[in-house]
């Protein structure tokens, strides 16, 4: 039907793995933390080159999380009293429901008994489902996002050959500047001879150009330096070539289009860039990753040099680089070990879901240090990030099994699960008016909303239905920062419930 549960599947089948074989659950627990650690630190590499762009923009949307969480606390407090839940399983209701298991850990440290696992593995399943049905609303409604930034998934591309009418210099052509169109190769009039332009040229009346960009900002750049023809200059490649390299050397992983200074080196430039299904237009200051494909403009000679150049593999782009992966988990984990005190004696740590999220944010944006290549290329990323996925669904099902048959069906049971379904649904509801509010597209309010429950299933739900890299932004942009905010609400809970 249209409702399907994707990676999140591999949850209720191990509940029911977990209910029958119940000694499976202390074998779990390494099994989980390693297939969150995979996936969450995959995630953070992909959406770090745009979360510390992004995070000045939205930054609202972070401060209104913590409303959104400080409000499903107090929904959790109250539905507790009015239907009679301990407040320890009200806890562990609150860390099940917005999937969070550093939250579990620190309302068992602070209880003391292993009854906020029971209402952990009650509520977990209530917020998976209602997640799933709240993001599934939400993820495809086309509401206008006018403070958000727009997606490069779905743009096209467009190349148009100009006409100048009149002399023109091209950096005062509408979105040279802003680097809105790429030039890529010019005939001059007078010497009927085709090449690739040089930036800063001067366009004499006559000369052809091929415009690159967006449709309307095609249509104005073509505008100012005259008319269009209805031939394509780039059909003729007796002397200009222009094709697609991968990238695939290591040392040219997280360098700049600037910095490759195609133009000095081989008289050619990159138009465009293509990085998995995402295709925009290749900027000066845009960062490359290993497995881009780049449509490069060039002199026809020059072809060998510019495939040794980038490499132009596929087999090496399947690879990925052991050491830079294992060294950015281990960093990851170490820092989610790492104990902050609070007062009163307690203590949060950011466990195995934020600190690799964290630590694999910070590395992406970097992309590189010095030899070593932290960014993976977008298949592997993928690859390796569904395979996590599923193992830490698969775990946690397995473990919260047996306590979930033994308790479900029971008075306090239901209550526990209907108190998770509301914890939920206030969490998600919530989120989705503050994003509208604040003028988010509706793809970012998805990705928040799966933040928000700090559930990677919901993310991968999301993606599953719509291709927008802002989804995945919006995710890591609430993801760590709820992790914090859950666990020190945590404590509100015991304390108040």
């Amino acid at each position: 039907g249209p409702l399907r549960l994707g990676a999140a599947g591999a949850l209720f089948v191990g509940l029911a793995v977990g209910c029958f074989v119940p000694e499976l659950a202390d074998q779990m627990v390494l099994v989980q933390q390693v297939g969150l650690a995979l996936f969450v630190y995959t995630v953070g590499l992909s959406a770090g080159q745009t979360f510390f762009a992004d995070v000045k923009k939205h930054y609202k949307l972070m401060l209104a999380s913590v409303g959104v969480l400080a409000l499903s606390a107090l929904a959790v407090i109250l539905g507790a009293m009015l239907l009679g839940v301990p407040r320890d399983l009200a806890s562990g209701v609150f860390a099940g429901s917005l999937t969070t298991t550093p939250a579990l850990a620190a309302a068992t440290a602070a209880a003391g008994s292993d009854t906020p696992a029971v209402g952990y593995s009650l509520g977990y399943p209530a917020g998976v489902v209602v997640g799933i049905m709240c993001v599934a609303l939400i993820v495809n409604r086309r509401w206008p996002g006018t403070r958000d930034t727009p997606s490069l998934a779905g743009q096209k591309l467009k190349a148009v050959t100009a006409v100048a009418t009149a002399d023109v210099n091209v950096r005062e052509v509408p979105g040279w500047h802003e680097q809105h169109i790429k030039m890529s190769y010019v005939r001059s009039s007078d010497t009927d001879t085709m090449r690739v332009l040089a930036p800063g040229e001067l366009l004499h009346q006559g000369d052809q150009v091929v415009v690159v960009g967006l449709p309307e900002d095609v249509h104005r750049a073509v505008e100012f330096i005259g008319y269009a023809l209805p031939e394509h200059l780039a059909d003729d490649r007796s002397s200009v070539e222009f094709s697609s390299f991968i990238l695939s050397r290591n040392e040219l992983a997280g360098r700049s289009v600037a910095e490759l200074n195609l133009p000095a080196r081989f008289g050619a430039v990159i138009t465009r860039i293509k990085r998995g299904d995402l295709e925009f237009l290749a900027g000066d200051d845009d960062h490359l990753e290993l497995a881009d494909q780049l449509s490069v403009a060039y002199p026809r000679s020059e072809g060998a040099k510019i495939a040794e150049f980038f490499g132009n593999s596929r087999n090496r782009v399947a690879e990925v680089d052991a050491i830079a992966l294992g060294l950015g988990i281990v960093l990851g984990v170490l820092l989610g070990m790492v104990e902050i005190s609070l007062p009163g004696g307690s203590t949060f740590s950011l466990g195995s879901a934020a600190g690799p999220l964290v630590v694999g944010t910070v590395l992406g944006s970097l992309q590189r240090t010095g030899p070593l290549v932290w960014q993976l290329p977008k298949g592997a990323n993928l690859t390796v990030r569904q395979m996590g996925l599923l193992l830490f669904l698969a775990a946690v099902g397995i473990t919260s099994g047996p306590a979930f048959a033994s308790t479900a069906f029971t008075s306090e049971g239901l209550k526990a699960g209907f108190l998770g379904v509301v914890t939920a649904g206030v969490a998600l509801i919530a989120m989705a008016v503050a994003g509208r509010l604040l003028g988010l597209s509706a793809t970012r309010v998805a990705g928040a909303m799966a933040g928000t429950l700090g559930q990677p299933a919901l993310l991968a739900f999301a993606q599953s239905k719509v291709n927008d890299e802002r989804i995945e932004s919006g995710y890591a942009s609430i993801f760590a920062l709820g992790i914090v905010v859950k666990i020190l609400l945590v404590s509100v809970i015991l304390i108040v419930g």
